[in-house]
């Protein structure tokens, strides 16, 4: 099977393994990218878990708390460039909207294009803005918490990353202060799951089998195998589990045990323009395009 320079690359972008690594492991897996990246795992190629997807849109993340700080709201707000998310304008639009998200029965973009903004639907203002800016814009995603408990929102690097917290406990100064902390460490860390008990079997059973197939390939005895990929998981959680994590700001503890007596019930992390594709231009060929024509 032949395997195109593109589709190694786009693995290379995904693992950070080397360019025969990865041409190596398409041909080993048939040109199938997910076994690819499970194959590097288990060579102990790539070693990251995760895959970012290549980041495409431009935009600001917004979020607002309501006053008694039982409701939080956020959304994504996307332009084609950096510069058109800084203009006030853009901005200004932004906040509008997710105050609506806020106060309205808002539960998807959907809705929220049917909402008024000074006089006219979010939709219609949304087209003279296009018009006015000269650039495709549009409100990606939102999320909505509504507690009994306090709700924290955190952003991040001028609105490229934010996030809401709900937290279970009663509001005040200093357990505001820590909410903010926890909200501060899912910016920074982000973590994949809430607690180690929402991590799906399927992903427990996968992460073992790869630790499981290391271990054989490094000669380990079989009988200790199982002993070891208990160890092994307690360090997967304590990567990928909100709770579980070592606390940024004193690793010495984990998240849970910094926010005791208080605890996180639910969260959200978003950042600017994941998982959307974006098309990459070799700029050498375009200019020699250009040359020629």
């Amino acid at each position: 099977m032949k395997i195109s320079a593109k589709t190694v690359m786009e693995l290379r972008s995904k693992t950070n393994a080397g360019m025969m690594d990865c041409k190596k492991a398409l041909k080993e897996t048939n040109g199938d990218m997910e076994a690819a990246i499970e194959y590097l795992r288990e060579k102990g190629i790539a070693k990251a878990a995760k895959k970012a997807d290549r980041v495409a849109a431009e935009g600001l993340i917004f979020a607002v708390v309501s006053d008694d700080h039982k409701k939080g709201a956020m959304l994504e707000f996307n332009s084609e460039t950096d510069f058109v998310a800084k203009n006030e304008n853009f901005i200004s639009f932004g906040e509008k909207m997710t105050e609506l998200v806020l106060k309205k029965d808002v539960a998807d973009i959907d809705a929220l294009l049917k909402e008024e903004i000074d006089g006219l639907k979010v939709k219609d203002a949304l087209t003279n803005m296009i018009a006015k800016i000269g650039e495709n814009l549009h409100p990606r995603r939102l999320a909505k918490i509504v507690t009994e408990g306090f709700v924290t929102s955190y952003i991040h690097m001028g609105g490229k990353i934010g996030v809401l917290v709900e937290i279970d406990g009663d509001f005040s100064s200093e357990n505001k202060e820590k909410a903010h902390d926890v909200a501060m460490h899912i910016a920074a860390m982000s973590p994949d799951y809430l607690d180690k008990t929402d991590v799906p079997e399927d992903v427990k059973a996968k992460e073992s089998e790869i630790m499981r197939k290391q271990l054989l390939e490094q000669g380990k005895p079989e009988k200790i195998i199982d002993k070891i990929i208990m160890g092994k998981m307690n360090k997967f959680y304590e990567e990928n589990c909100l709770l579980q994590q070592k606390f940024v700001k004193d690793d010495k503890i984990s998240v849970s045990q910094y926010l005791a007596p208080l605890s996180v019930k639910s969260y959200v992390r978003f950042k600017i323009g994941e998982g959307v594709e974006k098309d990459e231009t070799d700029f050498a060929t375009e200019v020699a395009e250009q040359i020629k024509g």
